[in-house]
């Protein structure tokens, strides 16, 4: 063979040039090649496609995570005494000992609205989860921190409340604009034309779910209720006690309140501060989420209708949509999360 004929012959692609055309390290490829564990589905991908298109590979080995390995995923929700947040958190428990099998599943409590600490757990967690579910502060910060997962190639699920102009690959939750208007809706009905003030309450605007229902709210007390005007909104973070002081705070200051939406958690203070003002049975109340203290009031008749989405269902979509993604496979097809009107006389089992 001539010097001509050997230099033709093409020279394999070493593992170092795999690893900076996929922009990994060389451990990474190395695990990816050998299909060790703890390679997150689409770093897999981009390794395999470096290597193929190197030439260091004769042919694709494998488009998505073996089907059989366990894959890991992580969900941050904000703690505190949200009623219905535990109860998603209770639920996504439940889920991680059903398929302790297939998935690892961890739930990690964030301090309530802390943008920062919220970013901080997302970038941590990019190192390790197959797949992330969050309830998304609207916060630059947040926004950075999940464009930062995203591009790593970890999949994000946003579930309750969306966040704008990110890479994320879906959102579980209701129609948070909807629901406002089905809550002015509701209480419209229920004060008749002899009312004039209602009273709003909010969890944090930082939450667009919260911003959304607000929204969705004040336009149909435009459109079809224009005799009832909104005297007041005050954020109470989720927090009962906080709810309670401004709930007594604004039935002092209003003798006249016909009505109170409660857009977010605090309903126990809310509910409390009515009982002991006297006014349960003349002032309508609506408000989210079925839960133990929304149950009693509605018995009570403290509480007019509960608007309520499911966080059993929630959690199981979340857990299945983020499963699927953290293999590398197609979305699921999920029906979306649709909101149930509680009255007194149809109260479910939780």
């Amino acid at each position: 063979m001539s010097d001509r004929d050997e230099r033709s012959v093409p020279t394999r692609a070493t593992i170092a040039e795999v690893a900076r055309a996929a922009g990994v390290s060389t451990a990474t490829v190395d695990r990816t090649l050998n299909n060790r564990a703890g390679v997150k589905a689409r770093t897999r991908t981009q390794v395999l496609d470096a290597a193929e298109r190197l030439g260091y590979l004769p042919e694709r080995r494998s488009e998505t995570a073996d089907p059989g390995s366990i894959v890991d995923i992580d969900f941050l929700l904000p703690g505190g005494t949200n009623t219905f947040l535990r109860m998603l958190a209770d639920h996504l428990d439940a889920l991680a000992v059903a398929r302790r099998d297939t998935v690892r599943i961890r739930t990690h409590l964030i301090e309530g609205f802390n943008p920062d600490a919220l970013a901080r757990k997302l970038v941590e967690l990019k190192e390790t989860s197959g797949g992330i579910g969050v309830i998304p502060l609207d916060h630059p910060a947040v926004r950075e921190a999940i464009r930062s997962v995203a591009e790593s190639g970890v999949p994000v699920l946003t579930m309750v409340s969306d966040i704008s102009n990110v890479a994320r690959i879906g959102y579980v939750g209701i129609d948070n604009r909807a629901a406002g208007r089905l809550a002015g809706h509701l209480l419209g009905r229920f004060i008749g034309p002899g009312g004039t003030e209602v009273g709003l309450f909010t969890g944090s605007l930082s939450y667009r779910g919260h911003e959304e229902r607000e929204m969705g709210f004040r336009h149909i007390l435009a459109e079809e209720y224009p005799h009832l005007k909104v005297v007041e909104l005050r954020e109470v973070r989720d927090d009962s006690r906080r709810a309670h002081g401004e709930a007594a705070a604004l039935l002092a200051a209003y003798r006249n309140l016909s009505g109170i939406y409660n857009i977010g958690g605090g309903n126990r203070g809310i509910g409390q501060a009515l009982e002991e003002a006297g006014r349960a049975r003349d002032v309508v109340f609506v408000c989210h989420e079925l839960t133990e203290y929304t149950r009693r009031f509605l018995i009570g008749g403290i509480v007019d209708a509960v608007i309520d989405q499911n966080p059993r269902i929630e959690a199981r979509d979340a857990v299945d949509w983020l499963t699927q993604a953290a293999r590398g496979r197609p979305e699921p097809t999920l029906p979306p999360i649709r909101t149930q009107v509680i009255f007194k006389e149809n109260i479910p089992q939780i």
